[in-house]
């Protein structure tokens, strides 16, 4: 009798610890009224290959004419191309080393710096060379971009839509990470000069989060989650099975079964 109650509750057992639910949350680790300390801003800086968008205005617009890359047309030849643009932005592509050739200031050197400091570097050369007295300078980013696949609702690439985009903005505009995504180690991938930098952060703990380097993403980022080992076991036929409850109930019940025939 001794064994058979060992049995069921052996059975009892795999059943219910089968039914717990496993914890999907973010910052599992966080207490109602935690403070924790957020890393200083990182904004996106230009590097080699990226397309800028500059526009000098001017209170006289016939001088800032001449230091604005002229804006290419195109015309409507069918009805086919009512649906195209007319026109197109011009755009700057900072060259391997570094440099943009703008109008009438020649070779600029921006790698490194961001937005509003090339502005303000555009503005200084123009004022400082006696070219223009009121310069208004104007800098966007045209193709900065990041990466989402793995376990994550709608993959895909994304555009870096302003200049402080964090790993949680990322993952939101991907959908979010599916029920089978491991949120305990997020990989990502990061080029560093001819180097690419892997970094996992683990989305369960605050301080990993927002301690890692790449809580703010850079332009070219690649973020890759993992599936869980429910989801990994899939790829095979039998990979759950053993997982089943009603599989190993069915064996203790079976053991059971021989049991009482055998000790009789």
């Amino acid at each position: 009798m001794k064994f058979k109650n060992y049995l069921f509750l052996l059975c009892l057992i795999v059943a219910v610890t089968s039914c717990q639910a496993p914890k999907l949350g973010y910052f599992q680790d966080v207490q109602s009224g935690q403070v924790h300390q957020l890393q200083a801003p990182k904004l996106v800086t230009i590097e080699p290959g990226d397309k800028l968008s500059i526009l000098v205005g001017s209170k006289d617009p016939g001088l800032a004419y001449l230091f604005n890359l002229q804006i290419v047309g195109r015309y409507k030849t069918s009805q086919s191309d009512a649906n195209l643009s007319t026109s197109q932005v011009a755009s700057y592509t900072v060259d391997e080393n570094g440099y943009i050739d703008f109008p009438v200031l020649g070779k600029l050197n921006l790698v490194g710096k961001t937005r509003s400091e090339v502005a303000s570097y555009i503005k200084n050369e123009l004022i400082s060379r006696q070219m223009l007295k009121d310069p208004i300078v104007t800098v966007d980013f045209l193709d900065l971009f990041f990466s989402v696949i793995g376990e994550v609702n709608q993959p895909g690439r994304f555009l870096m839509d302003h200049d402080k985009t964090t790993l949680i903005d990322a993952l939101s505009r991907a959908g979010d990470l599916t029920i089978n995504g491991r949120r305990d180690n997020v990989l990502v991938m990061r080029q560093v000069g001819d180097k690419e930098m892997a970094y996992r952060i683990d989305l369960t703990n605050v301080e990993s989060l927002y301690s890692s380097p790449v809580y703010y993403l850079k332009q070219g980022d690649m973020i890759y989650v993992e599936p869980n080992e429910k989801k990994a076991r899939e790829s095979t036929g039998t990979g759950n099975a053993f997982m089943q409850p009603t599989l190993w109930i069915s064996l203790a019940s079976l053991v059971t079964t021989i049991s009482v025939l055998i000790f009789k």
